[in-house]
């Protein structure tokens, strides 16, 4: 899904509900504090109308995220062997990515990729470079409802073995060209082929937006 093609009720439910949520860190009276409340709910309810979500459930989800409204970020680790990529298979939906995830709060970025990496598949990695910064919300699936960033991480395999866990239920290496079913809001073909383009020239810059 592209930027244009994203429909205008989802980017519209966006924006208001980020701009609640900042006002709701900076309102100065109880009459603004009501009426950014309310346009949380006008965004919950947008979603509701629009989406097979209750508006209960998406106004749960509204009150977990607090503080002035910024992207999320997602790290995912691209690990190469013998020309082939290594992929997880989340049981959330079945498909195939790199393994990774959102970074956590006091995180650095590569902490947060070695852990994800550890986690979802078994092998224990360093970094050597950052590959890419994508926007995750364009030129492909958004992820949710939030904006995310996307930093993906060339990463070498230190130890370990490939081993599931409670997220992911199987671990194994693919060739580009005979690749599984991708969980597209985790990676797709875009995220590859920069990958591939940097595993032909090492030296390339690293990609963003």
């Amino acid at each position: 899904m592209t930027e244009q093609s994203v429909p205008l009720w989802l980017k519209w439910a966006r924006e208001i509900q980020a701009l609640a949520q900042s006002g709701l860190v900076y309102f100065q009276s109880e009459y603004e504090k009501e009426r950014y409340e309310r346009l949380q709910e006008i965004s919950a309810e947008i979603l509701a109308n629009c989406t097979m979500l209750k508006k209960s459930t998406v106004e749960e989800s509204f009150k977990i995220q607090s503080g002035y409204a910024t992207p999320k970020i997602d790290v995912r680790a691209a690990i190469v062997r013998d020309h082939k990529i290594l992929l997880v298979q989340e049981r959330s939906d079945q498909k195939w990515c790199m393994p990774g995830g959102w970074a956590d709060v006091g995180d650095l970025p590569s902490q947060a990729i070695i852990r994800e990496v550890q986690e979802e598949s078994g092998f224990d990695v360093e970094t050597k470079k950052l590959i890419a910064v994508f926007d995750a919300n364009r030129n492909g699936r958004p992820i949710e409802f939030y904006h995310a960033f996307k930093l993906i991480f060339w990463c070498d395999i230190t130890g370990g073995a490939a081993r599931p866990s409670f997220e992911t239920s199987a671990v194994d290496f693919f060739g580009f060209d005979q690749l599984p079913p991708l969980s597209s809001s985790r990676t797709n073909a875009r995220h590859l082929n920069e990958i591939q383009q940097h595993l032909k020239n090492p030296e390339r810059p690293t990609y963003f937006d």
